[in-house]
């Protein structure tokens, strides 16, 4: 595996049309490859609107199979050629009415290595996900890729600290954090939280949001996508709040070993304590 990996995330706003979202990220894709890039992640349910501000059936329409679906089957010849590990979030449909908040990893050579599924879905105002998805039941996979041991984690996840510890053990070196997150609260918790789940397991997080404004609720995406390493340290600067951005930074994963020496959090764990936490 390589000691320093360049790494690319695409924040975007919604372009009205399913087709258009999937030749643009392509587009992205293509770029961050131009760069340098070795692996790139996408938004959550990157190639439809953020569809969750409402409920309504009609949404459904949206789903496809992971991986025989149109939109993994693309970007799998997509990662073959441009030799790119990928992240692709997406609206999952197992059978009918069997439906899940998911994401495909596909290796730098074109292969389906599986998948994640969102395991926390809110159901409030503006983020009304229990009426579409599923609560994931495949657990916490960590993937070996080309580029080293890739975790995901989709949006409300990441308030739940029980997951991003699972990934650091069972060997994460990068979580994908893909999300569909609009001004408010969650402002705040943004640039907290997933900076503080990098420290305390020792590993670097792929934050992405989207951006603008879409036309199921009024709700203003704020993008301020980033990667954060295992210090809590933004890698470069934190991108924009209004507009879409392409995202590259170089993650030094030797720098994993060092903070795990350092700072020893493993080493220190107490699980024989811990028993209560899952009682009740």
């Amino acid at each position: 595996m390589p000691h320093t990996v360049r790494a690319a995330l695409v924040q975007t706003e919604w372009t009205g049309d399913t087709e258009s979202m999937l030749d643009g990220h392509e587009r992205y894709a293509r770029e961050a490859a131009a760069r340098g890039a070795g692996i790139i992640g996408f938004q959550e349910v990157f190639n439809a609107p953020y569809f969750c501000q409402v409920q309504d059936p009609e949404h459904h329409r949206w789903a496809e199979a992971v991986p025989d679906g149109p939109t993994v089957t693309r970007f799998q010849a997509l990662a073959r050629e441009l030799n790119m590990v990928m992240v692709l979030p997406v609206f999952e449909i197992e059978q009918p009415g069997l439906h899940y908040n998911t994401a495909a990893i596909i290796d730098a050579d074109g292969r389906y290595l599986g998948k994640y599924r969102k395991h926390h879905i809110p159901q409030v105002e503006g983020f009304w996900e229990k009426y579409y998805f599923r609560p994931g039941n495949l657990g916490w996979p960590v993937f070996d890729t080309a580029v080293g041991r890739i975790g995901v984690y989709i949006c409300y996840d990441r308030h739940f600290p029980e997951g991003w510890r699972a990934l650091g053990l069972a060997g994460a070196q990068l979580v994908y954090n893909p999300s569909a997150t609009h001004r408010g609260l969650s402002s705040y918790l943004w640039r907290l939280e997933q900076p503080a789940a990098a420290v305390a397991n020792a590993y670097y997080v792929a934050a992405i949001n989207r951006v603008g404004r879409e036309e199921y609720g009024d709700n203003d995406f704020y993008g301020t996508s980033y990667f954060v390493d295992p210090r809590g340290g933004f890698v470069g600067d934190v991108a924009s709040d209004t507009e879409a951005e392409l995202v590259v930074r170089d993650l030094d994963l030797t720098m994993i070993d060092e903070v795990r020496r350092q700072w020893a959090f493993y080493r220190d764990r107490r699980p024989d304590a811990y028993g209560p936490l899952v009682e009740g």
